[in-house]
């Protein structure tokens, strides 16, 4: 049986870029860059990995492509390619938000491992097939654990890398052992061909425990409750790029991943979390543990002073929010994930950007820091109020169409008896909790005194330009939504039975 060897390298041309990309700024910083500057390095390295992003963001553009190869470990669609297309965008800017810092001395090293993440979710959002998933997985995850420990003058980064680390071990062994029972269930390791043999009229329980420890595992990727222990002392302790890049890009991989797991390998077992109308599936389980994110995120966030555990703790109830697209099960409830994960990437991103600059100057990232940065850096302000109302959901802004279309689906799951209207009402009420947290963060910053002789943040142009470019992004992505979601919906018949 012949093999089209070129085509495979054709379809894995961006993950290829990104890789060598990877090699070349770890050489280059071994070799040459060692006695300039940290100032310096951080700069050019990051200008070879935005230029990696630009050259495979633009492969996908020129080389569009259609094709599942290998039994479906590799699957190349326009929605698989518009995911990408947002990690790598989000790769690109957290590189440019690195330029900030001064957390590390091996610069290479840092910006290679968070290439290298980026390939291995761009590999995850391309495959159907297990064994390529968990592989695709651990790469991400083993790239991640070093970045969240790479800031060796913290102690927090060593405790929150060891947390995430262990917890994230834990889960990769409950959920490899829920693949060796879905294995052996249906003898397929393809999404597609598993709910094909696993179709029945009711579900078989070891099944049912095969769901129940693969949730386990992408619900720790996600940060939803109970598996979110990790979250808070990840988002803490990291060097700011890194908390900036598992609060964005592994997102969007982890609940893309999720809702092709879900939606394509246990088709048939989704069961019901309607009010009064239970029936066992993975959909209920998931509406339990979006509930529980939605109340425990929000309710935590509350008593934070710490900026990065605030938006920690916020990232948990948005993986509530996110959930509630994955519950809708269909084409309406992927696409409201897709444009509610990426929208809320791009958001998040410019929040630790913000962030990063406070900390630079004032070496923490308290709430009290961000008193009077609207007299110091009046655009860095208007940025950060952009990003804090979109998390909060306030209209014309991206995050509020983003609340809008997941809600919308989820009533829609089951139109008919609005069985999934307390989750909605669940996740309405907490909006309007979070609203309270996230207005105090705007209240440091606009209303309380400043200090005296403040001066502005030591900000580069590069940083501070990104920063603005991804406040009117999601400032666009608010008043003219159909931009992107018409993209998301032509790519969503592949998700179809």
């Amino acid at each position: 049986m012949s093999f089209d060897y070129l085509q495979l390298l054709k379809l894995c041309a961006p993950e290829t870029i990104m890789v060598v990309t990877a090699l070349v700024v770890l050489f280059l910083d071994l070799a040459w860059l060692r006695t300039e500057p940290n100032r310096t390095r951080m700069t050019l390295a990051a200008m070879f990995t935005a230029a990696g992003c630009i050259a495979a963001f633009m492969w996908m553009l020129v080389v569009p492509e259609k094709a599942s190869l290998l039994n479906g470990m590799l699957v190349v669609d326009p929605l698989t390619q518009l995911v990408k297309q947002s990690l790598l965008v989000l790769t690109l800017f957290t590189a440019l938000l690195s330029i900030e810092t001064t957390f590390t001395d091996h610069v290479g090293e840092f910006f290679a491992l968070l290439l290298l993440a980026t390939v291995g979710m761009m590999f995850l959002v391309s495959s159907e097939e297990l064994l390529m998933i968990f592989v695709s997985l651990e790469l991400t995850s083993l790239s991640l654990y070093i970045l969240t420990a790479f800031n060796k003058h913290n102690a927090k980064s060593a405790e929150a890398a060891l947390k995430y680390f262990l917890f994230g071990g834990m889960a990769a062994a409950v959920t490899l052992f829920g693949m060796s029972l879905i294995y052996g269930l249906s003898g397929a390791t393809n999404l597609r061909a598993i709910a094909t043999a696993l179709t029945g009229p009711t579900p078989d329980p070891l099944l049912l425990a095969a769901i129940v420890m693969t949730v386990i595992g992408f619900g720790f990727k996600v940060a939803a409750v109970p598996f979110h222990l990790w979250a808070p002392d990840a988002y803490e302790g990291a060097p700011t790029p890194s908390a900036a890049f598992i609060a964005s890009g592994s997102k969007v991989a982890s609940f893309f991943i999720l809702a092709k797991v879900m939606m394509l390998g246990f088709a048939g077992a989704e069961g019901s979390g309607a009010w009064k109308a239970y029936v066992p599936g993975w959909v209920p389980l998931l509406a339990v543990i979006a509930s529980l994110s939605l109340v425990l995120g929000n309710l935590a966030a509350l008593a934070q002073t710490n900026v990065k555990r605030l938006l920690a703790y916020s990232a948990i109830a948005h993986a509530g929010y996110a959930l509630l697209g994955v519950i809708a099960n269909g084409p309406l409830g992927l696409g409201a994930l897709v444009f509610y994960v990426v929208t809320y990437a791009l958001t998040v991103v410019g929040a630790f950007a913000v962030v990063a600059m406070v900390e630079t100057e004032k070496g923490q990232g308290n709430l009290s820091d961000f008193v009077g940065l609207s007299r110091r850096e009046p655009v860095l302000s208007l940025c950060m109020m952009v990003f804090i109302l979109s998390l909060a959901g306030i209209p014309p802004l991206a995050g509020f169409f983003g609340k809008f279309y997941v809600f919308v689906a989820a009533v829609k799951a089951d139109v008919k008896n609005l069985g999934y209207l307390w989750l909605v009402i669940l996740a309405i009420a907490m909006s309007a909790v979070s609203l309270y947290y996230y207005l105090q963060v705007l209240k440091r910053i606009y209303v309380f005194p400043s200090e005296e002789g403040a001066v502005s943040q030591k900000g580069s142009l590069i940083g501070k330009t990104a920063v603005v470019v991804l406040a009117l992004a999601v400032l666009a992505l608010g008043c003219f939504p159909g931009w992107l979601l018409e993209r998301i919906l032509s790519g969503l018949a592949v998700f179809k039975p």
